[in-house]
Parts: C-alpha cells; sequence; structure tokens
C-alpha cells in the first residue's frame, strides 16, 4: 500500500468518526433536552401523566379507570401550582426591576424595558404564541 492511499483512508476513517460523532452527540443533546427538560404542554399534563404510568406499569383498563379521576384532580392541582409559581416570579421580577429603574439612568431605564419586552417576546415564541396575545392577558407560565 503507497504511502498516499494509506493517508487518504487514514482520513477517510477520521472524516467519517468525526461525523459520526458529531451526529451523536447532537441527536443525543436533543434526546436529553426531550427527555428530561420538556415539560407536558398546559392542558397535556393528565394524558401524559396516564400514558407514561400506563406504559410504565401496564396497567389494565380496570385500572386505568380507577385511577383516571386521581390523575385528572392531581393534574389540575399541579397545573395550578405552575401558575401560582408563574405569577410570583413574574412579580418578584417586576418589583426588582422597579428597585434596580430608580438607581439608572433614563437611557437605561428604557433599555431595561427593551430587556423586559425581547425577553417576553422570547417566551411567548417558546410557548408557541408567536406574536399574537389576547388583550390584556399575562402569561401563565
Amino acid at each position: 500500500m503507497s504511502p498516499a492511499l494509506r493517508w487518504k483512508l487514514i482520513a477517510g476513517f477520521l472524516l467519517v468518526f468525526i461525523a459520526g460523532g458529531t451526529t451523536g452527540a447532537f441527536f443525543g443533546a436533543s434526546h436529553m433536552r426531550n427527555a428530561f427538560f420538556h415539560l407536558p404542554r398546559h392542558g397535556m399534563l393528565a394524558e401524559h401523566m396516564r400514558n407514561r404510568l400506563q406504559r410504565e406499569l401496564d396497567l389494565t383498563p380496570e385500572q386505568m379507570a380507577k385511577i383516571s379521576p386521581i390523575i385528572d384532580k392531581t393534574a389540575a392541582q399541579l397545573e395550578r401550582i405552575r401558575q401560582e409559581t408563574g405569577q410570583r416570579v413574574r412579580g418578584i421580577i417586576s418589583d426588582a426591576h422597579r428597585e434596580i429603574a430608580t438607581n439608572l439612568t433614563d437611557e437605561q431605564r428604557a433599555k431595561l424595558k427593551n430587556l423586559e419586552t425581547s425577553f417576553r417576546h422570547a417566551h411567548d415564541r417558546r410557548r408557541g404564541l408567536g406574536r399574537w396575545r389576547a388583550p390584556d392577558s399575562e402569561s401563565t407560565e
């Protein structure tokens, strides 16, 4: 085998190895993010819990019928807690921004307001609201 061919083979194997590693890292990171950090959408928590318990515990239809009201009640409680927590977090951040604003120049206060607005728009996009928002509605997360 000639030295030139040997180097071409080594380079080819390295490229394939790097491409495989990059692809694996991308899909692995995507899967981990969805598996650990992707919470069910509003109103989908009960269904997510039902599916997970059915899959993991091999529940019978009779068992599912008995535990469904418990799951519905639990999901409603968790949703209420999430909404209340979101409101508290927004209130605390809003209070902090008001306190901070007293120490800023007019230009800095305008920049702080722009940061708040851009954060709110990014948050809405992540939630799937896009640019539309109902009048006088507040985010529930």
